[in-house]
């Protein structure tokens, strides 16, 4: 076990279950936030290792809360962020890394790719 925290951000329930399955079974704790205001508050209480970000949610997107997240203090802005979405246009991938992401996959993905990139994060060899 890594005893790595991670947070997912989607607004789809099956979505979280989905990767929080394939991390839990890869050794990882997992918490879930359904939007990026609740995933902003949970980060205020328990901050985590790593940011699995959804860009589409309702009441704050993920570019929104990656920008928001790299304006507060450190170490909590630092805290790497993984973005998975269904937006695969060039622009889509620009516009994450410049609100902050530090990587950008496109959905779906499957359970052993999340993993492998999610222990890369780590320092984990494939």
């Amino acid at each position: 076990m890594s005893g790595n925290r991670i947070l997912i951000i989607d607004d789809a329930s099956l979505v979280r279950l989905y990767y929080r399955d394939a991390l839990t079974r890869a050794g990882y704790a997992v918490d879930e936030a359904m939007n990026g205001l609740e995933a902003l508050e949970k980060l205020l209480i328990t901050p985590v290792d790593l940011l699995i970000v959804d860009i589409n949610m309702p009441k704050m997107d993920g570019l929104t809360f990656l920008r928001s997240l790299r304006r507060q203090p450190l170490p909590l802005s630092a805290t790497p962020a993984l973005v998975i979405s269904t937006e695969a246009a060039p622009k889509d991938v620009e516009a994450a890394r410049a609100a902050g992401a530090n990587f950008y996959l496109v959905k779906p993905i499957a359970q052993d790719t999340l993993s492998r990139y999610v222990g890369m994060f780590f320092g984990e060899s494939p």
